[in-house]
């Protein structure tokens, strides 16, 4: 079949339709949850909130991150730029000093007395006066230019002068000798911090060995510019050299530092007090960070009293240490710096005095805001959650008054003017109480809604079908006789009270109808919808089910046409409650325009469910039966009924003709309203007769259930294909309508 068939068209739109209305029902009963549960909406304001919360805590982190980084790579370009111009002027300084007049004459003097050679080359260099007029030509510079002392080296390493006449004659160790090599070669440069090996003055005045020191060294060149020794002056590296790298800084617990390939700090740490604590360096006064401690992680916070995880030389060094001699980096993510503390970091490092540096902050303090906002979600939340207790115990203790209030009013057996004689049944809305009015004395069904369990529609639309039943009189009609709440609050209505079964329970026991009896049914059925289409209603849901035999005035098989909840009428504002376009109605007895195009029903669509009732009472089966309501609206949409001989029924032609005009697919072919159908049933000629005294027979003596055939599905008989709230009226009859056999 083509895909622009009409039939695959339909089925398209059917199936369409049935998805929508499935997903409505869910979200229907959402909403019914969330207005009656008020308690949930806390919880769902923290599920938001804490949805809201990530995604806002992963954009400022995200944010702060490449701020933190860029922040840390600014402050370490500041003070490695300062590092860099303060040593530069250093080694300038150290090539000016070199050009001190006589310097040069003293220092060749020097180099041939550290030529000769021999066991007493130290005694004879530091007898000789050249080392004293050597030392005075340097004495007032020095000062000047805050260095701690000098020495003067041979390209053989051999210390020429010294300001600590220990060193003088010594040749250089390896490390110094090639260092000072490069200088005698003409390579003017400032060295990295390194250990003493003689005795000097430490930072508190005291002679020790060991004491932190570093040179800006430059060659002295002779007449001709050629360089014939290297004259090195010594520099206290805990003073300059680690005030410079803290030139800038980020934050409280910001510190920029160097370290060598080994891992070695080379500039005092800002938290000597605190290393001293953990043990890192000795507690002695003197004892200082600088050229003492390894930047090693320890993998654990010592500030925090944590101890190491393992020994020192199983450590693995810093992240700084590993990455810098590959070039320029930084972790904005946070890794352990040798106190164990968790630091953002950027480092570089400085190939032309073989050293790196780095410049951190800690963690905690870099991403304070995003703690902070952490904290008060957290708080929000706990509030949240807190409002959500709190409201459920209020609706548990509400609920229990409630409870108590209605037991009350049950054990008094009295509701207004209702005395509550016996409960018929308990529905999805509430009990039904079989009552008598304290004047009138007549039987009557009360119903005590559960309003905890009703939406605000759902009240609405209870008391929209209560008032429009209400305004029909037509005594097939079923009969409204009052509602409204009592002083306790307990919402109630009172109809009727009806003693009997509805049309599907009586094929359902006791099989397919007679001729007769279906139109004395149906002629009685019209004449209640007759009234309704006449005020412009339309029922939208005549089904079995719907259609009540009791006894009223002696008169058996006396219809009750009930639930007028699905009815349309043209009153807009009503238009939430049972809306005009939607589907509404039971898929076995639904009209095709009901189903394509819900917006254009009118009296004809229950015309069509009239007509589907009487093949349901004639055949015992309806028109249409299928696995699925898909299948049986498109059979509604696009198939026509089987004739009732071959459902193995005999009915007369001219009913029968009647009937199927009934379920005509096109509405201009059908009944025009209730009330035209009323007219031909009671001119149609129908085989048999049906009295009241063959109805009294009937019900003193009805017949033994049927042998049912066929496929039809009983349980679609009374689904709905609109996923709304149940009709009150009509689930009041299902409860308290006692069939009598």
């Amino acid at each position: 079949m083509p895909h622009n068939s009409p039939r695959s068209a339909s089925r398209t739109a059917i199936g369409r339709l049935v998805r929508t209305f499935r997903r409505a029902a869910v979200e229907s009963a959402s909403g019914q949850f969330l207005r009656r549960q008020l308690w949930a909406w806390p919880v769902i304001a923290a599920v938001v909130l804490g949805g809201v919360g990530l995604w806002t805590n992963h954009s400022v982190e995200s944010a702060l991150r490449d701020r933190r980084a860029a922040e840390l790579n600014t402050i370490l370009a500041a003070d490695v730029a300062a590092l860099r111009e303060w040593m530069k002027n250093q080694q300038t300084t150290a090539e000016l000093l070199t050009e001190t007049d006589g310097l040069l004459k003293a220092t060749e003097e020097l180099l041939t007395l550290g030529g000769t050679g021999g066991p007493d080359i130290s005694k004879a260099l530091l007898q000789a006066p050249t080392q004293v007029r050597f030392r005075d030509l340097l004495a007032a510079r020095m000062t000047r230019f805050n260095y701690t002392g000098y020495i003067l080296a041979s390209p053989d390493g051999v210390v020429l002068a010294a300001e600590t006449p220990d060193a003088i004659g010594k040749v250089l160790a390896t490390g110094r000798k090639e260092f000072f090599k490069r200088v005698s070669d003409g390579a003017g440069t400032v060295s990295r911090p390194m250990k003493s090996l003689v005795l000097l003055l430490d930072k508190d005045g005291e002679l020790r060995a060991g004491t932190p020191t570093m040179f800006a060294a430059a060659a002295v060149r002779d007449a001709a510019g050629k360089p014939v020794a290297a004259l090195a002056f010594r520099i206290r590296p805990d003073d300059d050299f680690t005030r410079i790298l803290r030139t800038a800084r980020g934050g409280v617990t910001g510190d920029t530092y160097a370290f060598d390939r080994n891992g070695l700090l080379l500039s005092q740490s800002r938290f000597d007090a605190d290393l001293k604590r953990y043990g890192l360096i000795s507690r002695e006064p003197w004892a200082r960070s600088i050229l003492s401690v390894e930047l090693r992680d320890p993998g654990a916070d010592l500030t925090a009293g944590e101890r190491p995880r393992s020994d020192l030389d199983d450590m693995p060094f810093t992240v700084p240490v590993r990455n810098a001699p590959a070039g320029p980096g930084h972790d904005a993510d946070g890794y352990r710096d040798y106190r164990g503390v968790m630091t953002l970091g950027a480092w570089t490092w400085l190939p032309e005095y073989d050293f790196g540096v780095v410049t951190e902050v800690s963690r905690e303090e870099a991403y304070q805001p995003v703690y902070i906002l952490r904290r008060a979600f957290a708080v929000l939340l706990v509030l949240l959650a807190l409002a959500a207790v709190g409201i459920f115990v209020a609706m548990l203790v509400l609920a229990r008054n409630k409870k108590q209030l209605l037991e009350a009013v049950l054990e008094a057996k009295q509701l207004g003017q209702y005395t509550l004689e016996e409960k018929l049944g308990t529905g999805g809305m509430g009990t039904v109480y079989k009552a008598r009015h304290a004047m009138l004395r007549r039987p009557t069904a009360v119903k005590l809604l559960d309003i905890g369990r009703m939406s605000d529609t759902a009240v609405a639309r209870f008391e929209r079908e209560v008032q429009l039943t209400a305004t029909l009189t037509h005594p097939n009609t079923v009969a409204i006789f009052d509602y409204g709440r009592t002083p306790e609050g307990v919402f109630y209505y009172a109809m009727e009270y009806l003693d009997g079964l509805n049309l599907d329970d009586l094929v359902a026991r006791h099989g397919p109808l007679p001729e007769a009896r279906v139109a004395h049914l149906l002629r009685q059925a019209c004449g209640a919808l007759a009234e309704a289409h006449h005020a412009g209603m339309v029922h939208r849901d005549v089904k079995p089910a719907n259609v009540f035999l009791t006894a009223r005035g002696g008169m058996r098989d006396f219809v009750k046409v009930l639930d007028f909840g699905l009815v349309k009428t043209a009153d807009a504002s009503e238009a939430n409650l049972t809306s005009a376009d939607a589907i509404t109605g039971t898929p076995l007895y639904l009209s095709p325009e009901g189903i394509t195009a819900p917006e254009d029903v009118d009296a004809r669509a229950d015309v069509y469910a009239v007509g589907a009732v009487a093949y349901y009472l004639l055949a015992g089966q309806p028109p249409f039966a299928g696995k699925t309501v898909t299948e049986i609206l498109m059979k509604h949409v696009n198939a026509t009924p089987e004739s009732f001989a071959a459902r193995g029924v005999t009915v007369g032609a001219a009913f029968e003709a009647l009937v199927f005009r009934c379920l005509a697919k096109s509405p201009a072919d059908r009944p025009r309203t209730a009330g035209v159908l009323l007219a031909e049933l009671e001119a149609c000629p129908v085989a048999g007769e049906w009295s009241t005294a063959a109805a009294a027979a009937w019900w003193v003596a009805p017949p033994g259930p049927p042998a049912r055939t066929g496929t039809f599905a009983p349980t679609l008989a009374s689904t709905p294909i609109v996923p709304a709230t149940p009709s009150p009226l009509a689930e009041m009859t299902q409860v308290f309508a006692m069939p009598t056999d």
